[in-house]
């Protein structure tokens, strides 16, 4: 093979051998994506910062390439070429002001709804506005170039490149969606000389849908589970279109309080999606059908690949492993993929709820906290109330149970702040003044809140149960990242020692002087006396604040112990010894254990 030399700086000299793809990764990961999505039209112009995408994609047969100098002129080429053949091109420029001359023809392109994909190369934003030679800012682009604009970065981390595969699809995405278009990718480089990759990484996917396309098989035999994020809630109609698929499908729903969700297949394991020592056999599906939107309840599951339903087509990647988006109405695709004639089968769902039911009632003893309150009360919430949970130990503790079907419950999930939560239920309560609205808060959501309880159209179906454990004790729990800074974390992290100090009056004269009614427990028995008043079905003269002192252990003990207390004593131990022989054989004495224990 013959060799060529170059020259670096006068002195230093690489051997340049055959060349294949660049070992960058994030220019590595968009073509394979070109690939995987038939994309082969290239119009190719000359630069620096684009050589290792045009470098990689010259020594490979797939792809047709075109030169041309002048990028005004590429644009207007790919113009011409998707109109004509009905295919997506592919632009691809440097830096400077090569990627402003794709102006005009991107406008052509945004206008006549032409699959044009401009990739433009970058050296990163760390250089702009610092007076650098060819930074051009293009992080804002004008909205009728392109349909949607991304940036992919380099590939430093494993969670960078599933960033760019999921920026990437979005471009290739919107050529097609939404009657089509142009879309770009600010592709950047380090100017990697390195082109001696040979196989391209694999990637996912994602095809998108829509109610006119022939949808792809839902193959029998295959584990199906839906998963509800945040939703409004659900018809008559489409609870009905889900459960007979699930019937039909011997699928369940695994939901948590914002889900909208009340149908025949509800199914709260978030007691098993957050065990530490202990994996449930049901936490695997082959396919995960995923509705809504934010959830404080994800699914830490085994999942063979996810079907995004929604009728905004938006590339949501939750999961990590997103296959196919649906972009229709729910009940549609639920209708589509229910078969006429079936035989109702629930064993998916028995067998959740049969193991449900089983770990609840092993449940141990727990301390005074958010969660022995919502042991307490869940099932006993009055009928066709709504209930409001807060950020993020009442959604939480409440999710780790069920609640009366004819309760509507929610929680601000969408910005998943702690501020705000207490002026919703407030003004969910003007909507419904004949119903109940219970609201659980931590006292930094409620004393960050707290003037809304002096607005004169706060109504008496208003109650609100106030958990004051003196600062933010989601940072002081078992198994967040801040416990490790232990009392410390109460300093500022956790904002301890404002608002009283857990004063056993401050709240209580505020309320009376609001015209609430209000009382107060520190403990087990002082609470069990006043929930009784609390959960009153019936609409009384006053609004109530029902204030509850906890303390940090008692509220971190309690998480552990509904996080621990399913363990699984033969993973632990194969743990520890996997962990030992790690130490004394090293990795194949490992795989060796591993295939030992795997037999028991």
């Amino acid at each position: 093979m013959k060799e060529k030399r170059l020259m670096l700086d006068g002195n230093n000299d690489i051997i340049m051998k055959k060349k294949y793809y660049t070992n960058e990764r994030n220019v590595q990961i968009v073509i394979a994506l070109l690939k995987a999505y038939n994309i082969r039209k290239v119009i190719a112009s000359p630069g620096t910062t684009n050589m290792t995408f045009i470098g990689s994609i010259q020594n490979d047969p797939f792809f047709e390439i075109y030169s041309s100098v002048d990028e005004r002129s590429a644009a207007y080429i790919a113009c011409g070429l998707a109109a004509e053949s009905g295919e997506p091109v592919v632009i691809s420029c440097t830096g400077a002001t090569a990627s402003r001359n794709y102006m005009p023809g991107l406008t052509e392109a945004y206008y006549r709804k032409l699959p044009i994909l401009a990739i433009t190369s970058h050296r990163g934003d760390a250089s702009i506005g610092h007076l650098v030679d060819q930074q051009i800012d293009r992080r804002n682009i004008p909205n009728d170039i392109a349909m949607t604009s991304v940036t992919v970065p380099l590939v430093k981390e494993i969670a960078d490149g599933c960033y760019c595969m999921n920026e990437a699809i979005k471009a290739i995405l919107a050529l097609r969606q939404h009657g089509g278009g142009p879309a770009h990718i600010n592709m950047h480089t380090g100017y990697s000389l390195d082109f001696s990759v040979k196989e391209l990484p694999i990637v996912r996917k994602i095809e998108l849908h829509t109610a006119f396309d022939k949808l792809p098989d839902l193959q029998e035999g295959k584990r199906v589970a839906i998963f509800i994020g945040a939703h409004k809630p659900f018809t008559v109609e489409e609870t009905n279109a889900i459960d007979h698929f699930c019937e039909a499908h011997d699928a369940v729903v695994f939901c948590d309080h914002t889900s909208g969700y009340r149908g025949r297949f509800e199914t709260h394991f978030s007691l098993f999606f957050t065990q530490d020592n202990y994996r449930s056999p049901f936490l695997s599906a082959d396919i995960l059908i995923h509705l809504g939107e934010v959830s404080g309840d994800l699914a830490r599951m085994s999942i063979g690949g996810v079907w995004r339903v929604s009728e905004d087509g938006i590339l949501r990647n939750t999961f990590g492993c997103l296959t196919h988006i649906f972009e229709m109405p729910e009940s549609y695709f639920f209708e589509v993929y229910t078969p006429e004639n079936y035989t109702p089968r629930t064993n998916f769902y028995d067998a959740c709820q049969q193991e449900l039911k089983g770990a609840l009632a092993k449940l141990p003893e727990l301390p005074f906290s958010n969660v022995w309150m919502a042991q307490q009360i869940h099932d006993g919430l009055p009928e066709n109330s709504y209930f409001h949970m807060g950020i993020y130990n009442s959604l939480r503790s409440y999710n780790f149970f069920s609640l009366p079907k004819s309760v509507i419950s929610s929680c601000n999930v969408g910005g998943f702040g702690i501020d705000g939560g207490v002026s919703t239920l407030v003004g969910a309560s003007l909507a419904h003044p004949d119903k109940l609205h219970i609201g659980i808060f931590g006292d930094l959501a409620f004393f960050y809140d707290m003037n809304v309880c002096g607005n004169r159209h706060v109504g008496n179906n208003v109650r609100i149960l106030l958990i004051n454990n003196g600062k933010g004790n989601e940072f002081r729990n078992y198994g967040h990242y801040c416990s490790i800074l232990g009392e410390d974390a109460d300093k500022y992290v956790a904002a301890a020692g404002h608002y009283g100090q857990k004063s056993s009056v401050l709240v209580k004269h505020y309320a009376e002087d609001l015209g609430y009614e209000y009382y107060q427990a520190s403990t087990k028995e002082e609470f069990l006396l006043n929930v009784d008043k609390f959960l009153n079905p019936i609409i009384g003269d006053k609004p109530v604040i029902f204030e509850v002192f906890t303390t940090t252990e008692g509220e971190s003990d309690a998480i552990q112990i509904m996080r621990t207390y399913l363990n699984d004593y033969k993973i632990i131990i194969k743990n520890k010894i996997i962990g030992t022989v790690r130490m004394v054989l090293g990795k194949n004495g490992i795989e060796t254990v591993r295939r030992l224990l795997g037999k028991y």
